[in-house]
């Protein structure tokens, strides 16, 4: 606009408001359009309500009173017995209502400082689990608290899909911008409420495009979810106990790191077997480019190319399933650390992101309302994304020499000297930047989560993941985690490696 003396009041007030909600980034500034804009109140009442003087000095003294609590929250601690009889009469009650107890006894008591937190019983662990990767900033971090308090004074709790506010269309740019930035032909952002949530949309999207076409590649030991759709696509029979199969699904062999060549020709033969059984059939090639639930197995370029490229001569679209890589490599996507980025047709995330999405191509536009939900996200979620995002960003998360790369160098070099030290007990690291592993004992399930037990019991959270051999994995924070919580990581593992032994003889015994 060259002037706004010819566009009507409302619609300045409008087009102000507009521009002041999606960014800077969007707005082309008139030195005539700004001076005359400079005159005027705040356009809506909305704007009045957030710019009033009490909600920042509210929020600052909300800031000043979580630093000054959480500070005290810089080591691991024992329950407090006082506290332990209400604690589980509390988990009690979480098992009658849920119908099953928790797999951990783990209630959070609301406050915590980076890695740390504290728990109801009064003690305080060093969470480098993140509720399976979604707590990006570790607990208490002042920035998402600042944004889940812009999110608690909007007007609803819940986004939708009907109903949607400025926050939605800024996170999903940001989304779209992130993921293009090496040319991956992404147009579209829909948001939702859960990764498998993500998945579905994903799955719903590449078979609506492929119709008739009622089939699925994956990799052995893939995980995509728990609905009735994903459940069948993941790759664990004991996950499918009772259900119907609601989608065929062949399987190939993924990466082993220790035969890279061998088993990329394995996956490759299979391939060309499936595509000839199967002409016109498949809907989709589904793949974490980090094996996650599987085991924390890395993929290569040459590996996924390998794939792809005879994939994208039969006409299937390939699903990049980055709900727990994303924002975990030298690159926000780990397709994007694998240099894939021509092959991504269709790109789910989720887990740090807090609010979870579904990226895709413009070829891949629905051509009816398939595409729709109650919720899109909680404002909170949504508004946290947008923090965690920018949080990634300023900490320098990405690159060869980012934040996730040299945390990940330290970290692997720690658990390959615990390795040597104790190589009857501890195996590794395995794992691709923030996603690290390591096999306990003889790689059982029963050993791994004897170990990861006894791990929570002096303060350290991991958790199992692959079968055979079953892991234990660690998701540090990547805002958050220093060296000095590597270091500390360490030493809590090594006093569980210890008491870990002494139970494996004491069962000999």
């Amino acid at each position: 606009m060259s002037s706004d003396r010819n566009v009507p009041l409302a619609a300045r007030f409008w087009l102000f408001h507009f521009f002041s909600c999606v960014g800077p980034e969007f707005v082309v500034v008139d030195p005539s359009a700004q001076k005359s804009s400079s005159a005027l109140s705040p356009p809506l009442k909305a704007d009045a309500f957030r710019a009033d003087p009490r909600i920042a000095e509210a929020k600052r003294l909300i800031a000043e009173a979580l630093a000054d609590h959480g500070a005290g929250l810089t080591d691991v601690s024992a329950p407090n017995p006082e506290l332990l009889p209400g604690y589980d009469a509390l988990l009690q009650r979480l098992a009658a209502t849920r119908g099953g107890p928790p797999f951990w006894p783990y209630l959070s008591a609301g406050l915590g400082n980076g890695p740390y937190v504290e728990l109801a019983d009064g003690s305080v662990k060093l969470d480098f689990i993140g509720g399976i990767g979604v707590h990006g900033c570790g607990h208490s971090h002042p920035a998402i608290t600042d944004a889940a308090i812009d999110a608690a004074i909007e007007d609803t709790v819940m986004q939708g899909n009907l109903q949607q506010h400025p926050p939605s269309v800024r996170i999903s740019e940001k989304l779209i911008q992130w993921a293009t930035r090496g040319g991956a032909p992404l147009d579209h952002c829909l948001l939702s409420t859960s990764g498998a949530m993500a998945n579905e949309n994903a799955l719903k999207i590449a078979m609506h495009h492929q119709s008739p076409a009622d089939r699925v590649i994956a990799f052995d030991n893939a995980f995509a979810g728990r609905s009735l759709a994903m459940a069948a696509l993941t790759d664990r029979p004991k996950y499918r106990m009772g259900l119907p199969l609601a989608v065929n699904v062949d399987y190939l062999p993924f990466r082993d790191h220790d035969n890279p060549k061998r088993s990329q020709q394995w996956a490759v033969d299979e391939l060309n077997r499936l595509l000839d059984r199967h002409p016109g059939r498949y809907a989709a090639f589904w793949a974490e480019p980090i094996a996650g639930e599987g085991g924390y197995y890395p993929g290569s370029h040459d590996f996924f190319a390998a794939l792809c490229e005879p994939l994208r001569k039969a006409g299937i679209p390939i699903i990049f399933d980055e709900i727990q890589s994303f924002a975990r490599t030298s690159a926000p996507f780990a397709f994007q650390h694998y240099g894939l980025d021509h092959f991504a047709d269709i790109v789910t995330v989720g887990k740090i992101t807090q609010v979870c999405a579904t990226l895709y191509g413009k070829d891949f536009v629905p051509k009816g309302p398939i595409l729709s939900q109650t919720f899109t996200g909680s404002s909170s979620s949504i508004a946290a994304g947008m923090a965690m995002l920018e949080l990634l960003e300023s900490e320098n998360c990405f690159g060869p020499d980012g934040r996730n790369m040299q945390r990940q160098a330290y970290f692997a070099d720690e658990l390959d000297q615990l390795s040597q030290k104790y190589p009857s007990l501890i195996h590794g690291p395995f794992g691709e930047g923030m996603m690290i592993a390591f096999t306990p004992g003889d790689g059982s399930f029963d050993q791994a989560k004897l170990l990861m037990d006894t791990m929570y019991e002096i303060g350290l959270l991991g958790f199992v993941c692959g079968s055979d051999p079953t892991r234990i994995r660690f998701l540090p924070p990547p805002v958050s985690t220093t060296n000095a919580h590597i270091d500390a990581a360490i030493v809590l593992l090594e006093q569980s490696l210890n008491e870990f032994a002494k139970k494996l003889a004491a069962a000999k015994s």
